[in-house]
């Protein structure tokens, strides 16, 4: 008896031995941001057409976000706050060349995401943790700026956005794998421009279903990233003609196609329990896209908001936002919670029982109380234009320090951000300066902005006082980071990436030039 239960004994010791990851692992982390894409686009945000069943399930398994914002109207900046948790004011995403002209990272940009910011992966690697990047990185193209310099231990993916070049004034986008460049958009990965027809998002899928598989026994971060919803739209012959809401549509069917296979590779793999997914958007859905021949074709859906991409008016900056964990986060929540993509840093590292960084000024929030418990908290939201702060949002109230729909420059080059909407005094075609006395808002009665408070009213003076202590709070702790969009260069740009020499496709850099960058937006 006394043999047997020593045997019993060693058998328990080392089942736990074996299966350390059932008691101790700490939870995966799935962070999908896809590109462009607005609050009015998914079904389960109210879309009539009802074409994303995968996110609507994802909603009801999960916890979905009325008042979710980006920290910028514009990709690069708004993408660098995710990974930094701060403003891209404070991590140096901003041009100080032109005031409240929205700037950001194509290729001939000298700078990109600096060494001094800590990125939420770098701390997930130091703890263990197995990253990849899918898709579009954005933070910089030169090498020091590059996802495995930052934390990432693989990559398949792109670091700007899939427009077309001509390879001689400027090349083509390469496509990487890990450290090393595979081929470049349309040369190697074809998009056609005149179909939308691509490949692109299929391959996406594939390699976050790899990954998933191949980590499955170690805690992970998977950033899946992909672009099919930016200008050029694309999507793959199984979606192209199938949406009622044309190319942007199929786009759209497709990536939530691919959100429903890594759901469900989750649980094929039993792994769901202890996975943390977040589903996003960089910023508000673009209110223009073109052909190759510029002509406006439809763009994605910001709901009742007013404007779009580029600007700092809802539809600019509020995103549709899901969270899923099943077992720990309430199926079919809702919360109105404000929360921002800067949080996603606090709540990680909350989640995954990391340290804060000592001495890290962070502008996001940890949000487990909410996705958790339910439990819902006043904080302000700031709404920058490249360098200007234009507004500020606290509670239901929102201020506009400054108005700007599209400026002159972004018109001449057929951009239009609020196409069919007009609000005297508020989609002003001209940089406007109410700072002065600011326009006011309530979001719940008014979330279109619309309908201007009266500044003489009691409701005006009560709430502008709040704000106006919020920002000079704000403005106390700011302390702004080297502008990283001042300079440009040609040479600079892609044309000898790693790898290039494997598959003949180096081009030869012009002589350096740098020159003040110039931002039509």
């Amino acid at each position: 008896m006394e043999k047997s239960s020593r045997c019993i004994s060693i058998s328990l010791i080392l089942l736990l031995y074996l299966v350390p990851s059932c008691l101790s692992r700490k939870p995966n982390i799935i962070v999908m941001l896809m590109d462009d894409m607005g609050w009015g686009d998914l079904g389960s945000y109210g879309h009539p057409a009802r074409e994303t069943p995968n996110l609507d399930r994802m909603a009801a398994e999960g916890m979905l976000f009325t008042d979710f914002y980006s920290a910028a109207g514009i990709c690069s900046p708004s993408r660098a706050s995710v990974m930094t948790g701060r403003l891209p004011i404070r991590n140096g995403f901003y041009s100080t060349n032109q005031f409240a002209k929205n700037s950001y990272l194509p290729q001939d940009v000298m700078g990109g995401i600096s060494d001094s910011e800590v990125l939420f992966p770098e701390l997930l690697k130091q703890n263990g943790y197995r990253n990849k990047i899918v898709g579009k990185w954005h933070l910089g193209h030169r090498e020091q700026f590059l996802p495995l310099q930052h934390g990432f231990d693989e990559w398949f993916g792109a670091p700007d956005c899939h427009y077309k070049y001509d390879d001689k004034v400027m090349p083509n986008i390469p496509v990487y794998k890990d450290s090393l460049m595979q081929g470049r958009y349309y040369d190697h990965f074809k998009i056609d421009i005149k179909t939308g027809l691509s490949n692109l998002t299929q391959l996406y899928i594939q390699e976050a279903l790899d990954f998933l598989e191949k980590e499955r026994d170690r805690p992970f971060f998977l950033y899946w990233a992909p672009d099919a919803t930016h200008t050029p739209l694309y999507a793959s012959e199984k979606f192209r003609g199938k949406s009622e809401r044309g190319l942007y549509g199929d786009a759209v069917m497709e990536l939530d196609s691919g959100v429903g296979k890594i759901l469900n590779k989750l649980k094929e793999l039993g792994i769901e329990n202890n996975t943390f997914a977040f589903f996003s958007s960089d910023n508000g859905a673009a209110t223009y896209a073109f052909t190759e021949v510029s002509i406006i074709i439809s763009g994605g859906s910001n709901g009742p908001f007013l404007c779009g991409k580029q600007t700092t008016f809802e539809g600019g900056m509020r995103e549709p936002a899901l969270a899923w964990w099943p077992t720990k986060i309430r199926p079919g929540s809702i919360s109105k919670q404000v929360g921002n993509l800067m949080d996603i840093f606090s709540t990680v590292l909350k989640i995954t029982s990391i340290p804060h960084p000592k001495g890290l000024y962070l502008d996001g929030v940890d949000l487990s109380s909410v996705l958790f418990n339910s439990k819902e908290f006043d904080r302000p939201v700031f709404y920058y234009r490249n360098d200007a702060l234009f507004k500020v949002r606290y509670g239901q109230y929102k201020a506009h320090f400054y108005t700007w729909d599209t400026p002159e420059d972004a018109q001449r080059l057929g951009y239009h951000y609020c196409p069919g909407q007009f609000v005297p005094k508020v989609t002003t075609a001209l940089l406007t300066n109410y700072t002065d006395q600011p326009l006011l808002f309530h979001l719940g009665k008014d979330p279109g902005e619309k309908f201007i408070i009266d500044a003489s009213s009691v409701e005006y003076s009560i709430a502008m006082k709040q704000i106006s202590s919020v920002v000079k709070e704000h403005l106390r702790t700011l302390v702004r980071g080297e502008p990283q969009f001042d300079w440009c260069d040609l040479a600079v740009q892609n044309w000898s990436p790693s790898g290039c020499e494997k598959i003949n496709s180096c081009f030869t850099a012009p002589l350096s030039y740098p020159y003040r960058c110039h931002w039509p937006y």
